[in-house]
This record gives C-alpha cells, sequence and structure tokens, in this order.
C-alpha cells in the first residue's frame, strides 16, 4: 500500500456559520497532502498508456527544460476527485477545468484543496461547485480549476 499520501481533516468555515461543522457549505475546504513516488508514475503510465518519456526520462526532462522528472499534471490533477468521492460517497463528478501553473516533482510535497463556492439543491442531491487548487511549497500554486460534482449528501463523511 502506498503511503505518500494523507488526509488533513481540515475544513475554512465563514464566520456565520453556525450549523454542524459536519455539513458542506459554501466556504467549506477540503485539504488533502500527497507526495508522489516514481512507482507512482509508473502506474500511472502503466494504467493509461500515456508512454511520454518526459515523465521517465531524465534527459527529456532537461531538454524541455525541467530540472527534474516531472510528475504527469493529471495525476497531480486526480487529487480533487479523490477528496470528493472520499468525503462524499457516490459523488458523480459531472466537470472539471484545469490549468497547469507549475511542475511538479517526486519528492514535492503538494497540498490539494477542493473548496466549495456554491451549492444548489436538485431534488434530493446536491450540486455543487468547487474552486480546485494544488500547491507546492506552501504556496505556489501548481494547478488551479474548478469542478462540478452531484453529491447525494451534504453530510461530510471523515
Amino acid at each position: 500500500m502506498n503511503r505518500s499520501w494523507s488526509f488533513i481533516s481540515y475544513f475554512k468555515y465563514s464566520s456565520s456559520s453556525t450549523d454542524s461543522n459536519n455539513i458542506l457549505k459554501v466556504g467549506n475546504a477540503l485539504k488533502q497532502v500527497r507526495v508522489f513516488t516514481p512507482s507512482d508514475i509508473t502506474g500511472y503510465s502503466q494504467l493509461t498508456h500515456d508512454s511520454n518519456p518526459l515523465h521517465y526520462d531524465l534527459q527529456c526532462a532537461k531538454d524541455a527544460g525541467f530540472t527534474s522528472v516531472p510528475v504527469p499534471g493529471m495525476l497531480v490533477a486526480s487529487l480533487f476527485p479523490k477528496i470528493i468521492a472520499s468525503h462524499f460517497p457516490g459523488a458523480i463528478y459531472v466537470k472539471q477545468t484545469l490549468e497547469f501553473r507549475s511542475p511538479v516533482f517526486v519528492g514535492d510535497e503538494i497540498v490539494s484543496e477542493v473548496e466549495a463556492t456554491s451549492i444548489r439543491q436538485m431534488k434530493e442531491k446536491y450540486m455543487v461547485k468547487f474552486v480546485t487548487t494544488c500547491f507546492k511549497d506552501g504556496e505556489i500554486v501548481v494547478i488551479g480549476g474548478e469542478a462540478i460534482a452531484i453529491l447525494p449528501t451534504l453530510g461530510i463523511k471523515e
């Protein structure tokens, strides 16, 4: 089992929040910390058949202007649906936009965050829009974007 990731039970609440802390509200953020390994890149490449040498050949990466072999951006971005699905089992991912801003390298500690920006009830489910961001070194945005998911409940599973 890969032990290079962990969840942080962290929620950012608006100052007017008086409801129970385990119910998703606009302004709440869920975070996860992850450090990618060479075996993560190998597994991703095998699963997706992405054979871009940029992600496993140091000389190719250097020729492209990188200091090391970068982690595939889509592998890093996969943290967003993982956060949502792990806290809201049965969630349906509807949309994701991504902007890759800075490379991620093996060994970088990445903090991935999804923050609820709007919640709309649809019969017995909820359509939630999230701002999605991955940071390294605590402040450098490596991926930014937005996601929309349909959640079966607003109850946050720990």
